[in-house]
This record gives C-alpha cells, structure tokens and sequence, in this order.
C-alpha cells in the first residue's frame, strides 16, 4: 500500500500535535508541524530524568569466567554471568535485547530523558550481575530497566509463549531493595506489564506467570537494586511465534514501543489500578539448555496460570495527562508500524513534518539501518 504526502503529513502532523503544546491544526501540506524554534523552547517530556537500561548478557569478544561466583542479594552466591539463550532463528539473547535496548535508549533521549547503559556494546564485556545492580544504584535513577528474552528448551516450543515481568520474592534481606521493589519497582513493573497488553502482546502461559508477573528469588538484579527495577521478559525465543518477533527488526521496534510506553506512564506518574503483589516462596526448576542462564531468568516453572491483566488509570495531575498524550501517540506510531512496516514509517518523517514524533520515527529508523557490530 503506497501513501500520499497528504496522509504522511496528517498522520505525522497528528502525532506532533498530541506531544507538542501550543501546535497549530495547519494543513500539514502547506506548513510545519511545529517551528524548530517552538521545540525549543517547550522542554521535552522526560527532562531531568534518568533511566539505567541493562541490555541482558554480553557480547562473545571476552575473556570474563563466567561461572565466578558473585553475591545474590540474599546470602548467597551465583554465577557472574551467563550467556543467554539463542532463538529458534539463530539470533543470540545478547543481540536482540542490545538492539531492542538501542530503540528505547534512542526513544526516551529524544522525550528528553538521560539514559545510561549498563554495557557500551554488544561485542564486549558487560559486567557481573551484580556490577550491574551497583552501577544501577550508583546512576541514582528514576527507573532502571533489565531486557531479556526467555526459552524453555533447546528446540521448537509450540505451546509456551508470552512475555512477563520477574520481580523479587519478598520480603529480599536488604532492607533499602525490599522498601523499594515493593513499592515503586512494582508499581513500575505492573505499568510495563500493562503496556505490553496495550501494545497488542500476550503474557505467559508458562512457568508460573500470574497476571504477566513472576516471583523470583534466583534472580540476583532485583535483589540488589536500590532503585525502581523493571526486568522485562519480551517473549519466549523457543516458540516459533516468539522467536520471529523477537528476531526482526520490526518486531524488535514493536518491543521497544511497548517498553517505552511503560517507562514513560511510570516516569510521568500514571498508576495500575491492578493490586498484584509478589508471592513469598517461589521454586523456579531446572535451567531449560545450555545457552540458557540463570541471570536471563530462563528457568522455568510448571504452573501455567496467565488471568487477563488489568489496565491502567492515569492520575489527575498534568505530568500523568501529558503521559496519556504520549503514549496515544505511541500506540498511534504502533499502529503505523502494524499497518505499513518499517519501509511505512519512512513517510512520516520527513522535513515537512517537524516535531518530536517525527525525529524520533527518524531516529528509530537510523538506529535499525545502523551497522550492527
């Protein structure tokens, strides 16, 4: 399906107006959206705030022991590192969530936010679980995010599917992680959970997953992070549904989406109306494969138990009205990637369209064109 300009300049038009205060309703044909100047002088959404972004795993070019033995945030140890799954399309963990990570790092700079990232590459080392957590901490974060995918076995998983959110078994020894991730890091966990439904994806129907929720305490990151943690879980890479998302590009983007609509509800103060509270025990099984990893949360459970999640309400105050705005205009852009692809969204940004939505519809496309290395 080719679109005209006109439909290029109303679509991208209509997503600057829902972000950018004071944007004129002109004929998107005939002028800009919004004058650079006018962009300028409006500070952009998530200014003054800062999100720690965890892209899972690490690159092969090392020579780290993956199987040092590191603290677990509760009084034990753990292996540093591990190299996480491979899809049923060949494509390394590592790879997919740095190339996911890459989008919403790329979306959440252009709403204006700092970002710091836990590895600088997806070639290299990244880092011990628990130098992670540490640097996480340090960062002093609004929000950190952890991105992952899962898999439940070396070969092709027909039935188990679905992304979810691991959060800590309570109560966690720390006293400062347990105030926090039982408050604020599940409220930010509860907020991803539900932008991932909006956003059209489904939470697991495996290893015990409740309302796209998970309780765990082998996993060390949300033991030991003192600031609000989301550990995403974007799709199981042994399902051949899964895998494909995860493994293209405009899956990859359609993640990142969701992940920032997430962030950005949590940042600007909108709440879940939904009260899901970790459980206190969980026994997770067995790692799955050799390529799975502890630290990649890749154990699994028995219990397949997926009740529909709830939605989310935005509370009266003008941050959380401003963050409804955006996240219409990212289900909007969502929609456009559903509609018309990747090679779709190059007609929305354009010199004729000015305005957030259409640079960060600019800059995502870059960030995907980018040699990968």
């Amino acid at each position: 399906m080719k679109k005209t300009l006109v439909t290029a300049g109303l679509v991208a038009a209509s997503l600057t107006a829902m972000l950018v205060p004071g944007v004129a309703a002109a004929d998107p044909t005939t002028a800009p959206a919004t004058p650079a100047a006018e962009g300028a002088a409006n500070p952009t959404p998530l200014t003054g705030k800062t999100v720690f972004l965890d892209p899972g795993h690490q690159g092969t070019n090392h020579s780290e022991n993956l199987s040092r033995q590191v603290d677990d945030g509760r009084g034990g140890k753990k292996d540093c590192q591990t190299t996480g799954m491979t899809s049923l399309g060949g494509v390394p963990e590592h790879t997919i969530n740095w190339n996911v990570s890459q989008l919403v790092k790329t979306s959440l700079e252009t709403l204006g936010a700092k970002v710091v990232l836990s590895r600088a590459d997806d070639s290299g080392w990244g880092g011990c679980v628990d130098e992670r957590a540490q640097a996480a901490n340090k960062s002093g974060a609004d929000l950190a995010m952890s991105i992952h995918a899962d898999s439940t076995t070396t070969g092709a998983d027909d039935k188990d599917h679905g992304f979810h959110l691991i959060v800590p078994t309570l109560p966690v020894p720390d006293a400062k992680v347990q105030a926090v991730q039982s408050t604020t890091g599940l409220e930010a966990s509860k907020l991803m959970r539900d932008a991932y439904v909006k956003n059209g994806f489904t939470a697991a129907n495996y290893a015990g997953v409740v309302d796209g929720i998970q309780s765990r305490s082998d996993i060390a990151g949300p033991a030991l992070t003192t600031v609000p943690l989301v550990f995403v879980e974007m799709g199981n890479g042994s399902n051949p549904d899964d895998a494909a998302v995860l493994d293209s590009q405009q899956g990859q983007l359609k993640h990142a989406i969701a992940i920032v609509t997430g962030a950005v509800n949590y940042l600007m103060g909108v709440t879940s109306n939904t009260a899901t509270t970790p459980a206190a025990t969980t026994t997770p099984a067995t790692a799955a494969p050799s390529t799975t990893a502890p630290a990649a949360a890749t154990e699994t459970t028995t219990t397949t138990t997926t009740p529909a999640p709830a939605t989310t309400t935005t509370t009266a105050t003008p941050e959380a009205a401003q963050a409804n705005i955006i996240t219409q205009g990212l289900a909007t852009l969502q929609t456009l990637l559903q509609t018309f692809g990747l090679d779709g969204l190059k007609d929305f940004a354009t010199a004729e369209n000015l305005g957030v939505f259409a640079e960060l519809i600019s800059k995502l496309l870059g960030v995907i064109s980018a040699p990968q290395g």
